[in-house]
């Protein structure tokens, strides 16, 4: 169970909250320039911070941005849980995070959104990480990452809200990231970081439907599950360890004129005709067109771009840049960049859009011992409007839907 749920008065008595409570609103307009006006409404967002077993609420309205509550996720006393991703029903009524760390398998919890109080948990695979409620609220994907041991081919876990029981275990790659379900509930995306692919699930029959390679020069989709191959051992020591963590993470700078995509993201577009997928080691997108499963083109990116969210009006796609500390806005129709955001802290993470499409909160990991960051992109004006300090490694976000 959770080890604690956390008030805002308590940890403000404890001090916690003192630091992150006194962030106000920072603008990155330049001085000659107004800033955007603060929303006149609320917004809510809930980020995990993998380091700290910690998810906080983070609000942003008329009065800035703030740490509105903290509570902690986990029950390891003497290492992290890890909390890695955070996915909330399309009703905001529940919130589910998955802790990474647990031995000798992970955890999916559900929170009460209400009032941040632990509800239920299930048991899923090695190291579960990134996940989405559908549509349609009827299941939770969290795939399996598995950083742990030998690069072995590794699943995606399906489990209903209903009941919060797991009804399927897909195999699919080597460290499936990037969990993305379509608009209709019907077929959920994930990338293959260590494979170089695409793999598609279709949510009905609860099996591989498709995947498609995407190595550079070499693009091309095929019908049914990528076949198995053999583990990749990730070799011994203290530096073959630290090597694999950061190919894991999308941290390591690939060698120069590399082909390999290193895949981090799979983010269908609002109508579903279109999936782009983050290449972390080329530093581009790759569009593929959904109905003929074929690629359309190679949209350049951010070095190391690593998340993707697309606004609800199909317009913009968002992408953060782990390695270039930065955030890119993207016109998706034409492929071009925007704009590109730099970030105060390194490590870019996550990415989530509001209801409305008018903002996006971005989690920033931070390095050694800084806090992690929430900033927040005001899309209308591209700039980033308001930052506030969270726990240590912020990773996993997502945003309120709207009321």
């Amino acid at each position: 169970m959770s080890r604690m749920t956390w008030s805002a008065a308590a940890l403000g008595a404890l001090g916690i909250l003192g630091l992150s409570g006194a962030l106000h609103a920072q603008t990155s307009a330049p001085a000659s320039a107004p800033a955007p006006a603060l929303p006149t409404t609320t917004y809510t967002a809930l980020v995990a911070s993998e380091s700290v077993d910690r998810v906080a609420v983070v609000e942003f309205g008329p009065q800035g941005a703030r740490v509105a509550s903290q509570h902690e996720v986990g029950v390891m006393l003497a290492d992290p849980d890890g909390p890695h991703g955070v996915a909330i029903d399309p009703a905001g009524r529940w919130y589910y995070v998955t802790t990474a760390h647990g031995t000798p398998y992970g955890v999916l919890w559900r929170f009460d959104a209400r009032t941040n109080t632990y509800d239920s948990q299930v048991m899923l695979g090695n190291f579960p990480a990134t996940a989405q409620v559908s549509p349609d609220g009827k299941l939770v994907v969290v795939v399996n990452f598995n950083l742990h041991g030998d690069m072995v081919p590794s699943d995606v876990s399906i489990v209903r809200t209903d009941s919060l029981q797991e009804i399927a275990r897909i195999p699919t790659c080597t460290m499936p990231h990037g969990s993305r379900i379509n608009r209709t509930s019907t077929r959920h995306y994930s990338a293959c970081m260590m494979d170089d692919m695409l793999v598609e699930i279709d949510l009905d029959g609860l099996q591989v439907s498709r995947h498609f390679v995407l190595t550079k020069g070499s693009e091309h989709g095929m019908s049914g599950a990528p076949a198995p191959r053999a583990a990749v051992h990730a070799g011994h020591g203290a530096a073959a360890a630290a090597s694999a963590h950061d190919m894991g993470h999308g941290l390591a700078q690939p060698a120069a004129g590399s082909t390999t995509c290193s895949p981090t993201w799979a983010q269908p577009s609002a109508d579903d005709r279109t999936i782009w997928v983050a290449c972390n080691g080329t530093s581009d997108l790759v569009e593929i067109d959904v109905a003929s499963w074929a690629m359309r083109r190679r949209i350049p990116a951010g070095n190391g771009v690593y998340n993707l969210a697309v606004t609800r009006n199909g317009q913009t796609l968002v992408a953060t840049n782990k390695r270039g500390q930065s955030v890119s806005l993207i016109d998706t129709q034409s492929g071009a960049v925007l704009a590109t955001l730099p970030t105060q802290r390194r490590v870019v993470h996550g990415v989530a859009i509001t209801h409305d499409d008018r903002y996006a909160f971005i989690s920033v990991e931070g390095v050694g011992s800084e806090p992690g960051t929430v900033e927040i992109i005001d899309l209308a004006a591209r700039k980033t409007v308001a930052r506030v300090d969270v726990g240590q490694q912020a990773g996993g976000i997502d945003v309120m839907p709207g009321r």
